[in-house]
């Protein structure tokens, strides 16, 4: 659909319901068609060996594309002011078909010392089996980037706001000391959404998304995201996604994605409303030690917070004065707010990263918190329930039940 407005884009909200689709061309179908489909049929060979070669649009296979994907990936690329993007069928397909597209063996990538312990397995013990040097360097001081810099480096990785944390980065800072030293910036945003950071706006090359956080929202699919220019877009799709990952996003996700996509805006106002209510009563508890939230006025790096996000989001970290132990019985009083390990969800979900990697290690006694993360810490997602009734529920946990 193309809605001419002088000199205006149209608005976010507006894109994230019209961006990309016209009914009119879909039998007058408001709501857009799943392509259900495996393989797409063409009129001759020359037609198929046209689109093969790239000389004309069109999808081939499912794995590569599909016209349900096509849609959500330009949608949410126009929110996020991309040129493209590739979806895959979680924030990790995303982020590993991203890396082996652009890493090689011998090259180099600069990540966060803190990151969701998947990217920290991922980055710590599953490139460098490949011959991918990964170089941890703490990036809240963006001046650490020069010294870890060699001619090896490729690319560098973040997450802001930071799982599980919440702790904020400098995107500008960090960028600009990237590209001074001919680098690639690539911002993990899942914690954010579109809604409220677009990494690009800020010097970041290329943003990558949990589709199964926010955009998507409700907690009822798994789903992945890279964003940025069309050359790398279309070398992701074609090396990371076709067949080093083959993580490719089904249809059916793709149509709940785009649903959920329709209210991004307005969800992460009221996430990013109630988890402010939530950080200013933790903050002032006596059972609490320390609460990280982007938009507390208390918080540390709120000034950058500000400068780069439009709200806080609904997620924190906090700690107690009572410790490991006062964590896990607080959070086994918690009678509304759900113990589980997701976040985004209209629900609040609250996770204990300590007490989690406890019962990992009995399967895999190698695994470790991130550094910055302590085992006295959990991480609060905050929903959209009321706001007084979630203060209730913490209040009375905090308080003893």
């Amino acid at each position: 659909m193309t809605i001419h407005r002088p000199n205006r884009q149209l608005g976010f909200q507006t894109r994230s319901i019209h961006q990309g689709y016209d009914p009119l061309l879909e039998r007058g179908s408001v709501s857009p068609p799943i392509y259900m489909t495996s393989t797409f049929a063409f009129p001759n060979v020359a037609a198929a060996d046209a689109v093969v070669a790239d000389e004309v649009e069109g999808f081939l296979y499912g794995r590569e594309h599909n016209p349900t994907q096509a849609l959500l990936e330009q949608r949410v690329a126009s929110l996020e002011g991309a040129e493209a993007g590739v979806a895959a069928a979680s924030g990790m397909a995303a982020i590993s078909s991203l890396f082996f597209s652009l890493l090689s063996p011998g090259d180099e990538i600069i990540v966060h010392e803190t990151l969701y312990n998947n990217t920290t397995a991922l980055t710590g013990e599953g490139l460098p089996r490949f011959g991918i040097k990964v170089v941890k360097v703490d990036l809240s001081e963006p001046a650490n980037l020069t010294a870890a810099v060699t001619q090896k480096t490729r690319l560098v990785y973040f997450e802001t706001p930071i799982n599980p944390t919440g702790e904020v980065l400098d995107i500008a800072a960090i960028a600009t000391l990237a590209h001074q030293a001919g680098l690639r910036v690539v911002v993990d945003s899942t914690f954010a959404s579109p809604a409220l950071q677009r990494p690009l706006e800020h010097g970041a090359d290329i943003v990558v998304h949990s589709l199964t956080k926010y955009i998507n929202g409700h907690g009822d699919l798994l789903g992945g995201i890279v964003l940025g220019d069309a050359e790398t877009m279309h070398k992701v799709r074609g090396l990371g996604l076709r067949y080093l990952t083959g993580a490719t996003l089904s249809p059916m996700a793709c149509f709940l994605v785009l649903r959920g996509l329709k209210t991004l805006k307005v969800r992460m106002r009221q996430h990013s409303e109630n988890a402010l209510a939530v950080a200013q009563m933790l903050d002032a508890h006596p059972a609490v030690r320390i609460v990280r939230y982007p938009f507390l006025e208390s918080y540390p790096r709120n000034a950058i917070a500000r400068k780069q996000m439009a709200g806080g989001s609904g997620m924190m970290s906090f700690e107690l004065h009572a410790g490991y132990d006062g964590a896990m019985a607080m959070m086994d009083r918690l009678k509304l707010i759900a113990r589980a390990v997701s976040l985004g969800d209209v629900e609040s979900l609250i996770m204990h990263p300590g007490g989690l990697l406890q019962a990992r290690r009995k399967v895999y006694p190698e695994a470790k918190l991130g550094t910055g993360v302590t085992m006295d810490l959990m991480r609060l997602s905050i929903g959209l329930e009321d706001a007084e009734d979630l203060i209730d529920d913490l209040k009375q946990a905090l308080d003893g039940g």
